[in-house]
């Protein structure tokens, strides 16, 4: 699929509708078949649903091309050939993303490097080594502009491959000293990504939506140095919940900066202590094309990721049936019925679990549930205090719940 500039610009204008976010904009073009037809359908919808959705006129979405292209920004669709597969197969990608730099890099195989602003020195120069690594291993190197073990993954990795994903729009660079790294990136023949429209400050809620782009284009998410109630673990969270792997390096118990991350080995990430760990485990998923992702629209959606987006709920904006542009996605329905089935799937589950160790994909194939399910439903009840993890990637129930 290949938008024309007036498709393109009707996309535009529908995701930057007020109350449209990712699902809200699925359900949109699923039901109506294009961004005109739901533009044109806006304003009896949100009459209906009470709301008001006004969205930005032609001119003012010209502008924002125009601006965009002014600093060597093009837009690129889900369903494009340029737009990434691994960012595709999420369940909250976005419609449309801002791409400066060499859009190729983002349909390379890719890992995720993230962590503290505070880092240690002992961690910014384990961040390099790794990094270094793995560009020589072919991978390109994701991370999300902050100060820290970010910036120092995006400097290594110049010259093998690296991506920024940003929080705010492509002209609005968080931090402002990182303007600098941006230019170096684009002009080393990395990439920088953004959601956000052009001109946008990122508040708070951003850069989790950030983090879960960051998480959406790689293979895998290696933490390093992050505390308990670092942003870190969101994208870890993400990574985890679209089935990607997460990988956690160790650190002292009596440095803070090392709680989250051990934490994270704790419920099974892989622990990391050299590139060789992490590329053991993406190896095999390069080599069969990252067919790991496969499964990846047969979960419904968590509750956790709706709070980043105020979207509009236009009742039946999504078909029985999934439109071909989005057949990566599952149906968008929201309400009892998936409610329920969550209930049942966490049922099914716990059924089968004993007391006995068993593996995450005999589990998986033993109840018929996707291994997305599995996994965060399993970090379910290990919150809970209901199962226990052991080697080899092993859990066994401990008390029911």
């Amino acid at each position: 699929m290949q938008l024309t500039d007036a498709q393109r610009l009707d996309w535009l204008r529908l995701i930057r509708t007020e109350g449209v976010g990712p699902r809200t904009f699925r359900g949109l073009i699923n039901r109506f078949g294009s961004a005109a037809a739901a533009l044109d359908a806006l304003p009896d919808l949100t009459k209906r649903a009470g709301k008001r959705a006004l969205p930005p006129t032609a001119a003012e979405a010209e502008r924002e091309i125009a601006a965009a292209a002014r600093l060597g920004v093009r837009f690129l669709a889900m369903g494009e050939a340029a737009y990434p597969k691994a960012l595709h197969a999420t369940d909250t990608a976005p419609p449309l993303i801002a791409v400066r730099g060499d859009p190729a890099l983002l349909l390379k195989p890719s890992v995720a490097m993230v962590g503290s602003r505070n880092a240690s020195t002992a961690g910014l120069a384990f961040t390099e080594r790794l990094t270094r690594g793995l560009g020589e291993a072919g991978l390109v190197v994701v991370s999300g502009l902050a100060r820290g073990i970010d910036a120092r993954a995006h400097k290594a990795s110049l010259a093998t491959g690296t991506v920024a994903v940003l929080a705010g729009g492509q002209d609005r660079i968080y931090p402002e000293s990182h303007a600098g790294l941006v230019e170096e990136i684009v002009g080393a023949g990395g990439a920088v990504v953004a959601e956000m429209p052009m001109g946008w400050v990122p508040r708070g809620r951003d850069f989790p939506r950030r983090n879960r782009i960051i998480s959406g284009l790689s293979l895998g998410t290696v933490v390093i140095e992050a505390a308990r109630r670092s942003g870190s673990l969101i994208t870890a969270r993400f990574a985890l919940e679209q089935g990607r792997e997460v990988f956690a390096v160790p650190g002292s118990p009596l440095d803070p900066r090392a709680e989250g991350t051990n934490d994270l080995i704790r419920q099974g990430a892989t622990l990391v202590s050299d590139v060789a760990h992490i590329l053991s485990v993406l190896d095999p998923l390069i080599e069969h094309g990252g067919s790991s992702m496969g499964g990846m629209s047969d979960r419904p959606e968590r509750a956790g990721t709706s709070d980043y987006w105020d979207e509009i709920d236009f009742d039946g904006t999504t078909p029985a049936a999934p439109a071909p542009l989005f057949e990566a996605f599952e149906r968008d329905d929201a309400g009892e019925d998936d409610a329920a089935k969550a209930q049942d799937d966490r049922a099914r589950l716990i059924a089968a679990l004993s007391p006995t160790p068993v593996r995450t994909d005999e589990l998986a194939r033993s109840t018929g549930l996707p291994v997305r399910i599995v996994q965060t439903t399993l970090l379910e009840l290990e919150l809970d205090g209901c199962i226990e993890r052991h080697g080899s990637g092993t859990v066994s129930l401990i008390r029911s719940p």
